[in-house]
C-alpha cells in the first residue's frame, strides 16, 4: 500500500467528522422555531440575523431559549464524538465544522448565524472549564453594559488565552479561529457600539 493511499484511509474519518459537523452546525434552529410559532421569519425583524439574540427580538424568550439551547448541542455533540471516536484532533475538526456549518449554512445560502452560541457549545464538548468560562464573562459583561455583541467579543477574547494556558493548545489554537471569524462576523455591532448605536439586551432594536 503507497503512501498516499495510507494518507487518504487515515484521512477519512476527519473528512466525515468534518461532514457530519458542518451538517450539524447548519441546521438553522432560530428560523425553523420562529416559523413553527407563526412568528414568520426572523431575518426579517431586527439584525436580520437566525440567532437566539434575534429570536428575543419576537418577544418571545421561551424561543430564544430553545433557540440558544439548541445552537449550542449542534455544536457540543460534534465536538464530543469527534474527540471520542478520533481525539481531541478529531474534536477540533468536528467542533470548527459546526461552527462554519452555523455561520454559512449551505440551506440559507451561506447566510447564517454570528456563532456565538455553537461556539458555547463546542467548547463545552471539548473543554467544559472554557464554556463555563465564556458564559461567566458573557453574563458579567452583559451585567455591566447590557450589550450582547459586546459580552461575546469579550468572552471571545479571554477563552483561547486562559485555555493556552491552563489547557490544551489544539482546542485554544480552535478557540483563536473562532474567536477571528466571531469577530468578523460582529463588524458592523462593532461599528454601531464605536458609534453608540447598538441595541441592549431586551431592545426590539
Amino acid at each position: 500500500m503507497d503512501s498516499l493511499t495510507t494518507w487518504n484511509i487515515a484521512a477519512f474519518p476527519a473528512v466525515i467528522a468534518a461532514i457530519l459537523g458542518y451538517l450539524s452546525g447548519s441546521v438553522p434552529f432560530g428560523l425553523i422555531l420562529t416559523r413553527m410559532a407563526g412568528l414568520g421569519d426572523v431575518r426579517s425583524i431586527g439584525s436580520g440575523n437566525i440567532g437566539a439574540t434575534n429570536v428575543l427580538r419576537t418577544g418571545n424568550k421561551g424561543l430564544a431559549a430553545a433557540t440558544l439551547l439548541l445552537d449550542a448541542l449542534k455544536g457540543t455533540v460534534p465536538a464530543l464524538l469527534g474527540a471520542h471516536f478520533l481525539g481531541v484532533e478529531g474534536g477540533v475538526i468536528a467542533g470548527l465544522a459546526a461552527f462554519l456549518g452555523h455561520i454559512f449554512p449551505v440551506w440559507l445560502g451561506f447566510r447564517g448565524g454570528k456563532g456565538v452560541a455553537t461556539y458555547i457549545g463546542v467548547l463545552f464538548g471539548l473543554d467544559w472549564r472554557m464554556g463555563l468560562l465564556f458564559l461567566l464573562v458573557w453574563i458579567a459583561t452583559a451585567v455591566v453594559t447590557r450589550y450582547s455583541s459586546l459580552s461575546a467579543l469579550v468572552a471571545t477574547l479571554v477563552v483561547p488565552v486562559v485555555e493556552f494556558l491552563v489547557g490544551d493548545a489544539r482546542i485554544a489554537g480552535l478557540a483563536v479561529v473562532m474567536t477571528v471569524i466571531a469577530w468578523i462576523k460582529h463588524r458592523a455591532n462593532i461599528g454601531r457600539l464605536m458609534a453608540g448605536t447598538e441595541s441592549r439586551i431586551g431592545s426590539k432594536g
